[in-house]
């Protein structure tokens, strides 16, 4: 569509602009107020002035103006969702997911990627605060603990998905029971000598899961030869790969603190070693994100549920903003373990 195939009186020195509800009111022949009122549920308005709104509305494309209507009731329907790098491995399915589950709430998700630098977080601070969003929730990965205590400060409802702050709620998948099950599981097929690829990032879920496993490991016996790479991309699991298959003797089974680390660990192997998975190297990731299930892995892997996660830190916001004096509310999930190819556990 051009600017010339508009209605008129959507042109503004010829420029489109958004249609009003005074445009609304001159085509349908009524007052401003009545448009108003056809638009507010439960308010007085004559069946038929309201279908001649409703009909002009429609012929014009007109959306009522949100934004106006929450500045005026102090209420932005702005939800912050604050992430590191939320295009990332499971970061990017936990954002749409959360994104879905707060339009279907009837708010409106804000993404703030806060960047890797001292100037990129100033400048998400300022996008989230600055737009007053009524609240925020904050993603596992590396928006520091700063961010989290200046929400806090400006007196908004705080949900953080994947960690754990002081005085605040949360959601996080259980990341102690699935890494203990991992050692046990490896154990079981006589496994002995373990591998971690892991993470110098060392967020509280990463932390929580090398520590579990490694300590589960080591009170079974076995013995956990570890290697991180610098984050938890596909490229730091393949040196994280390289590093632990170039060991002697190398370890019969590796955990990864998530997907794409195993499958770089998993082309590692193929690749650099010539090693059948499982047959030569077991491999067990976590998350279960699409590529998972790809023909060319076919992993093994716990699953965290994205619109499971999603799901509950909505509902932990609703309580809290019902009762914002209440106690903190913590929440655990299960990661179901996935059964693929790149390790079979015992029956």
């Amino acid at each position: 569509m051009t600017v010339d195939d508009l209605p008129r009186p959507l042109r503004l020195a010829g420029r489109p602009r958004f249609v009003s509800a005074q445009d609304v009111a001159r085509r349908a022949g009524v007052s401003r107020s009545a448009v108003s009122r056809a638009f507010t549920p439960g308010a007085s308005i004559a069946p038929q002035t309201r279908e001649k709104v409703m009909q002009a509305a429609a012929e014009l494309g007109y959306q009522v103006n949100d934004l106006a209507r929450g500045l005026l009731a102090n209420r932005s329907r702005l939800v912050g969702i604050v992430a590191t790098r939320p295009e990332v491995g499971f970061r990017a399915d936990l954002t749409a997911a959360l994104a879905k589950a707060l339009i279907r709430r009837g708010s409106v998700p804000l993404l703030i990627n806060t960047g890797e630098t001292a100037e990129e977080l100033a400048a998400a601070q300022q996008a989230l605060f600055g737009h007053r969003a009524e609240a925020t929730i904050v993603l596992s990965g590396s928006p520091p603990s700063s961010f989290v205590d200046l929400a806090r400060r400006n007196g908004q409802p705080l949900v953080v998905i994947g960690r754990s702050e002081p005085e605040t709620d949360h959601v996080m998948v259980d990341n102690i029971a699935a890494a203990r099950l991992a050692a046990r599981l490896f154990t079981a097929r006589g496994f002995t000598r373990l591998g971690l690829a892991g993470s110098s990032l060392a967020t509280p879920s990463i932390l929580e899961r090398e520590q579990a496993f490694c300590d589960e490991a080591v009170r079974l016996g076995a013995f956990v030869a570890v290697e991180r790479g610098a984050d938890t991309t596909y490229a730091s699991g393949l040196a994280a790969g390289r590093a632990l298959l170039g060991r002697q003797p190398r370890p019969q089974a590796v955990f990864c603190v998530n997907d794409l680390v195993a499958l770089g660990v998993m082309d590692a192997a193929r690749t650099d070693f010539a090693l059948a998975v499982p047959d030569d190297i077991a491999v067990v990731g976590f998350d279960d994100v699409p590529q998972a299930g790809w023909l060319a892995y076919r992993l093994t892997t716990f699953r965290q549920n994205p619109e499971l996660m999603a799901a509950r830190a909505v509902a932990v916001l609703d309580a809290r903003q019902a009762n914002p004096a209440g106690p903190l509310i913590s929440e655990r999930i299960e990661a179901r373990l996935v059964v693929r190819e790149s390790f079979i556990p015992e029956p």
